[in-house]
This record gives C-alpha cells, structure tokens and sequence, in this order.
C-alpha cells in the first residue's frame, strides 16, 4: 500500500526541520551567540552539535522505513551489480578520505580535550585532499551515490530528494563560510573545482592545487574581494 499525500508530506516537513535546525546550529551567528553567552561551552559545541545531529535524523528515518510500500522501481541483474558497486565504493571513499580531515576537530573531540577551543572547527588554514581537486563538498557527493544507487519506493524517493535538496542548500551556505574564512583564495578553487558532482573540465591536478594552496591571497585583494570590490 501507497502512502498518503499527507504522510509523504510528513515526511518532507520531518526532513525539513531536520535542516532547518542543523544549518541554525552550524552558523557561525549561533556559534557565536553561545561564545559570547556560555564561553564554557565551547569546548563541547561540537560533540553536542554532532549527537544532535544524531538524534534528530531518527524520526525522519523511522519515517522513511515505517512508510514503506510497493517499490516504484528496483535495480536488477547487471544494473543491481553496478549499483551495489557504486555504493560500497561511495562508502570505501568515505572512509578513505577520513584520512585527509581533520576527524579531532570535526567530530569535536579535540575541542574538548582542549578545554578552551572555539566553535568554528573549520577555521584551519585552506586543504585540498585528492578528492577535493575533482569535486568541492567530496562528502556530499559520496552520500547522493549511496542515495541514489538504492531502491526506492514513495518514502524512500521523498527522503532522497529532501536529503538531495538539503545537500545543495547546505553546500551554498557551507561556502559562504568558507567564503568568509579563506576570502579570493576560495573562490578561486571554487571557480575551478565543481560543485556536489564531478564535471569535464572542472578539476584541479595536484600540481594546480598545490599552487593555489602556496599562492595565498594577499591582503589588499582579500580586502578588495570581500568588500565585493575585484572578481576573481
């Protein structure tokens, strides 16, 4: 059995708030807010910010699996073998590139054991990982090949789109804090590197991308750049 319009729309609105909280709590304004209220807590804002993250992906995955119905299409034969593939490929990535983040200060454990860190865990120096040269936001694009290698039903493809959706929004805000933080540097690796999905053309040899990272930007045309002054 199908489910309804007003479950399926549930399960938007259940994904909906999901990103709505998380992009609120990842924003620097909120960060900051709490740095400047609770100094204190900083040290664990981003252990507890990732627990939460946790915990609100329940009820819109106990959503996705309860709603459960007749598939509206399903991979097979030779394609299920390619999708299968993709997928634990998608996932070796994951896991291989965890090498090239920082996971101390991502996860929020190095905030913590240093007692007094800030919140903004991504406030290092600029890093381009192989994986970055070919796509911007290397995370986003492994998650929508394990999305979008499954098969799917009604809720399953409602939470595929809201997660794919959310991905291209978070990515737009995600830059323009990395925007704020790494200035003309940034844009320019954005200007050459694509997006959430590898593109023809757009991507960095490693070679490039250690001179982008050697160059850095000088003061003034950072200045210019943030004052919307000079393009890049």
């Amino acid at each position: 059995m199908h489910p309804s319009a007003a479950q399926l729309a549930t399960l938007v609105a259940a994904w909906a708030l999901y990103g709505l909280i998380h992009s609120l709590l990842a924003s620097f304004a909120v960060q900051g807010f709490v740095a400047r209220h609770w100094p204190a807590a900083t040290r664990g804002y981003r252990l507890a910010f990732n627990a939460l993250a946790v915990l609100l992906l329940v009820p819109p995955a106990w959503l996705t699996f309860a709603l459960r119905g007749p598939l509206l299409w399903e991979w097979s034969g030779v394609g299920a073998w390619i999708a299968n593939a993709v997928a634990l490929a998608a996932v070796a990535g994951f896991a291989w590139t965890t090498r090239h983040y920082d996971m101390g200060g991502f996860s929020g454990l190095a905030q913590w054991r240093a007692g007094t860190h800030p919140p903004r865990h991504d406030e290092g120096r600029l890093q381009l990982s192989p994986l970055h040269r070919i796509v911007r936001h290397p995370w986003y694009f492994l998650g929508l090949l394990i999305l979008w290698t499954r098969d799917m039903d009604a809720a399953r493809l409602a939470s595929s789109l809201s997660i794919t959706a959310y991905l291209w929004i978070g990515s737009l805000l995600e830059e323009r804090k990395l925007l704020a933080l790494h200035g003309a540097r940034y844009a320019r690796y954005r200007t050459a590197v694509a997006g959430l999905i590898p593109l023809p053309g757009r991507f960095l040899t490693r070679a490039q991308a250690e001179a982008l990272l050697a160059e850095g930007d000088s003061p003034a045309r950072d200045k210019a750049f943030r004052n919307g002054d000079v393009g890049v």
